[in-house]
């Protein structure tokens, strides 16, 4: 029942997480509109991505390798030691913090003072932010183990509410502090959330929920780091796991940075909102079900045939999705950038390169679930082993991007970045088929799509298409809205399809992120 617990919780961690992005997308959306109406677009963009970039590069560059190694600890693990291997998270992150902020005051273009004041203040501030946000590591890393979901939901929640508040009153009242603003509404959302987490354990450390999930803290002065007398005083072979995940974090940031603003910004965004909670969530599942390293001969039989099956379930939902992307991207990628910018994004090579995005959407999709997977069960010397792989890739991809970026320009960079990807999922498929061989569990049966999918996949492929040569985008309102309404059409009758032939899949769906009532589970399996 345990297994079954950890499916309830990330499935309930994942859907919430999506919710929360599709929130804060749309409140960052309003809050876009309404500060331009009191601050400069320069200013508007200098925060949402200069400033952006360098608080989420610190805490991606301090913190993920740290969740990826400790996420699968186990509650019987000694969290003395693991509690001080985390809070290692928060020197590297004034570390990254002091070295980003060189770079980004002394390596990139300072704004005009006249145009955009206060910029060093700015860079500071989002530092100083991310350094704040990592002080809740050690708790955040305690809540998921023990399944606490909520906690993470309310506390970011409230965090964003609160930025949201303050910069809406601050704009309206002071507009001319610009950055100042900003500034003081991040170092907000950072501070916010971790009273939220410190509150909260504060509450539950020694409460009786705290016993029935077996808690290893009793007060809270055990979340400080402390000398540990006859220990070591981190676990030694988490601590190389860390190194092992810090060395893979770096290789994918290289890798994963860029594809340009506008088409990038559109066309990741179910990428954001879907993907990324569901590979971070199950990601936590994976790891409490099986044991890092381990065959599966030498696991429980339950756990790994539940483990199998809900990542043919994952792998077949990212799947369609990624399609469903792809098929309805090409024909509608043009109109997408004809609203959202006019002729000037539409009639350019705009159009191409969504498209090629879309594309490459899909590949991200089934990259998320597979990596996932396999990065929660290699061993230590398996994911050093991989490190190697992602170095070569990252060669390979310089080669492809400098080659296919002469040849075809910004659509050449999307294609390098497709290749790459293609390659990092030939590798996870065949880490999952060796897994799993020598069990009767086939879960990259997932990746397959049934005969009445791929007729109705087709079908909307070809109607759209000629709907959008006949149609879109230059032909008015009515043509406009005749396109739209034939693509409606035809995902209804996708979705039709895909009801009728993956009943399973809707099983799981229904009874794991829908279900008002997640604990009783439904048989999908």
């Amino acid at each position: 029942m345990k297994a079954r617990e950890a499916l309830t919780s990330a499935a309930t961690l994942a859907s919430h997480s999506a919710g929360l992005q599709i929130l804060f997308r749309v409140l960052t959306f309003i809050l876009n509109g309404y500060t331009l109406r009191y601050v400069s677009k320069e200013t508007v963009g200098i925060v949402n991505v200069r400033l952006m970039l360098l608080y989420s590069t610190v805490v991606f560059l301090a913190r993920e390798a740290f969740r990826k190694a400790c996420l699968n600890v186990g509650v019987e693990r000694k969290w003395s030691q693991i509690i001080n291997l985390l809070w290692l998270t928060v020197p590297l992150g004034i570390f990254w913090a002091l070295l980003l902020a060189w770079a980004w005051l002394n390596l990139v273009e300072i704004p005009d003072p006249a145009v955009i004041p206060h910029y060093e203040v700015g860079v500071m501030a989002f530092g100083i932010s991310a350094v704040v946000e990592l002080l809740s590591e050690p708790m955040w890393v305690l809540a998921q183990v023990h399944m606490l979901v909520r906690l993470k939901v309310i506390a970011e929640s409230l965090a964003m509410a609160v930025k949201c508040i303050l910069t809406v009153v601050c704009i309206t009242l002071v507009p001319y502090w610009g950055l100042y603003v900003f500034s003081l509404a991040q170092l907000l959302y950072s501070s916010t959330l971790l009273m939220c987490y410190l509150l909260y354990f504060m509450k539950f450390i020694g409460s009786e929920e705290a016993q029935k999930r077996s808690f290893p803290l009793s007060t809270l002065t055990d979340l400080l780091p402390k000398p540990l007398p006859y220990q070591h005083v981190v676990d030694l072979r988490l601590a190389k796991l860390t190194w092992t995940f810090y060395k893979q974090c770096c290789l994918k940031q290289i890798l994963t940075e860029g594809v340009y603003d506008i088409v990038n910004n559109l066309g990741s965004l179910v990428a954001r909102f879907l993907f990324l909670p569901i590979e971070e969530s199950f990601y936590i599942f994976f790891a409490s079900v099986l044991e890092r390293g381990k065959e599966t001969r030498h696991q429980r039989e339950e756990e790994v045939r539940l483990a199998a099956v809900v990542l043919k379930m994952l792998l077949k939902l990212v799947l369609l999705i990624g399609v469903t992307i792809s098929v309805f991207g090409y024909s509608y990628s043009e109109l997408a950038l004809d609203i959202y910018g006019g002729s000037m994004l539409s009639s350019g090579p705009g159009p191409g390169l969504l498209r090629c995005y879309c594309v490459y959407v899909l590949l991200i999709a089934v990259n998320g679930v597979t990596e996932c997977f396999t990065f929660a069960v290699m061993s230590n010397e398996e994911v050093g082993r991989y490190n190697f792989v992602m170095l070569a890739l990252s060669l390979s991809f310089l080669g492809l991007s400098y080659c296919l970026t002469l040849w075809q320009g910004a659509v050449g960079f999307i294609l390098a970045n497709c290749l790459n990807m293609a390659l990092r999922i030939m590798h996870s498929l065949r880490y999952i088929s060796g897994y799993f061989r020598p069990t009767e569990h086939r879960p990259l049966r997932g990746l397959q799509l049934s005969a009445p999918l791929f007729l109705a996949y087709l079908a909307s492929g070809i109607v759209t298409v000629l709907s959008q040569v006949t149609l879109c985008c230059g032909q008015g309102l009515m043509f406009r809205s005749l396109h739209i309404l034939f693509g409606a059409l035809c995902l209804i009758m996708v979705l039709v399809t895909i009801i009728f032939s993956e009943p399973k899949l809707v099983q799981f769906i229904k009874g794991h992120f829908l279900s008002q009532n997640k604990t009783k589970m439904v048989k999908w399996d």
